[in-house]
């Protein structure tokens, strides 16, 4: 690698971050730009060519906060139910262009552990987040609500091996947040001489 494409990818590194989906302007990507970031999504790692990486896709943000927000009313019990939260699901998306459902279809390797599966589900997340980036575009990979219960694992007929890694918000924003670190790199990195 030269030096100009290192410092291509620093800088969309360095530079992506978590925008809030009411951050959103509601612009809408075409989807040739979502089918871009999903073909990037594709070259994550993966042991044993288990590509363990699935997407659900909705154009139309507005309806899968819905569904999210009934899921959450028709599985939560009456004295643990918000009234606020089941808003604020079904209005999540509003400024959102796309939203993607990120899922972990568990190999037929049974030697390979499940986390495993999930790292490289991961890695595949954060090829859209990075290539959302690069595309000037906003993102959130978020897991609140619904998101890890029982009942999107049954909404999304995923067997019982496969697991929910997320949902992402992705959409344009007017403002982009500074970034930060609160930790030194030194303390988190241990050479061994």
């Amino acid at each position: 690698m030269d030096s100009t494409s290192f410092a291509t990818i620093s800088n969309i590194i360095q530079t992506r971050r978590t925008i809030k989906p009411n951050m959103m302007n509601g612009q809408k990507a075409p989807n040739s730009h979502i089918a871009a970031l999903l073909e990037l999504a594709d070259w994550a790692p993966t042991h044993g060519f288990t590509e363990p990486w699935r997407f659900v896709v909705y154009e139309n943000p507005a309806e899968f906060c819905q569904q999210h927000a009934n899921l959450y009313k028709q599985n939560t019990s009456a004295e643990d139910f918000n009234e606020t939260v089941y808003g604020n699901l079904q209005h999540q998306g509003d400024k959102a262009s796309h939203v993607i459902i990120a899922i972990m279809q568990r190999g037929d390797l049974p030697k390979i552990p499940a986390f495993e599966e999930m790292a490289s589900v991961s890695t595949a997340v954060q090829n859209i987040l990075l290539g959302a980036t690069a595309l000037t575009m906003a993102s959130y990979w978020g897991t609140g609500g619904a998101i890890l219960k029982p009942a999107m694992k049954e909404f999304l007929q995923l067997r019982e091996e496969d697991q929910v890694m997320g949902v992402l918000y992705l959409g344009y924003a007017d403002e982009h947040p500074e970034g930060k670190r609160t930790i030194p790199l030194e303390t988190k990195i241990k050479w061994i001489k």
